[in-house]
């Protein structure tokens, strides 16, 4: 009797479990287009945010495009200073800051690292239980300078370029265009060639021990839905409602 209410105990625990492997990390993408930048994901649960960033008289600024920057859009006033603040108050809360560099890495690079210093204390890879991890994406510089970056610096990586075991230690995350791998748009049904496409290109990242997320995917249940089944593990969505609602009715 005491085996049997064991065994139901150990398939009840492996059962969720699994179910905590599927439940994918949600991604704000291109938050600062939100009305109210970062706390709206941040107060909605979602594990990452993204921030472009542009550099102007030695200060950083947010904006998707130079002709909507801001002198007063910072990102130390629109994320680093939350950051600080959001992660000092809830110990518990992870988070995924993913900064795209629209302009050249040499260029931007310097000046992040000095902002970043103002996060560090909580930054993964600077300390065994850090509770941010530091993304660069976008004009990044090539994996052979990725060890010339403070520890708590990570890359978003697109498996543009071949990795030793040291550079692929810095490689935080893999981001690649949907596009490329499925047309479908989230409706009707996924053609099944392209459904394995997918699939293929999930187990091969997670088969070298990282996560995946996909840009320019359907923005719809239907297509959150699909990465979910096929366990991609980000969902990014400029509708943070919309997917809050999806995952909680899920």
């Amino acid at each position: 009797m005491k085996f049997l209410r064991l065994s139901v105990i150990l398939l009840v625990a492996a059962k969720l479990c699994s179910a905590q492997q599927i439940i994918p990390a949600t991604h704000s993408h291109n938050d600062y287009e939100q009305t109210v930048p970062f706390f709206h994901a941040y107060n909605a649960g979602f594990n990452a945010i993204e921030a472009d960033i542009f550099m102007v008289n030695s200060t950083l600024l947010v904006a998707h495009d130079y002709k909507h920057l801001q002198a007063t859009r910072t990102l130390k006033k629109l994320y680093l200073d939350p950051i600080k603040e959001a992660l000092k108050k809830d110990t518990s809360r992870h988070l995924t800051l993913l900064i795209d560099l629209k302009q050249d890495y040499w260029y931007l690079m310097p000046e992040l690292i000095l902002e970043l210093k103002s996060v560090r204390k909580f930054c993964v890879g600077h300390k065994p239980n850090g509770r941010l991890l530091i993304l660069i994406s976008g004009n990044r510089p090539a994996p052979s300078l990725f060890n010339t970056y403070p520890d708590f610096i990570f890359f978003d990586e697109d498996l543009r370029h071949t990795y030793n075991a040291e550079q692929l230690k810095r490689v935080g995350q893999i981001s690649l265009q949907y596009s490329l791998y499925s047309k479908w748009k989230g409706v009707g049904t996924i053609p099944p060639a392209q459904e394995q496409r997918l699939k293929h290109i999930i187990d091969s990242v997670h088969s070298i021990g990282k996560t995946i997320r996909f840009w320019d995917a359907p923005d719809n249940k239907a297509g959150w839905t699909q990465l979910m089944k096929l366990h991609a593990d980000v969902i990014g969505t400029d509708n943070i409602d919309g997917l809050t609602a999806f995952l909680k009715q899920n």
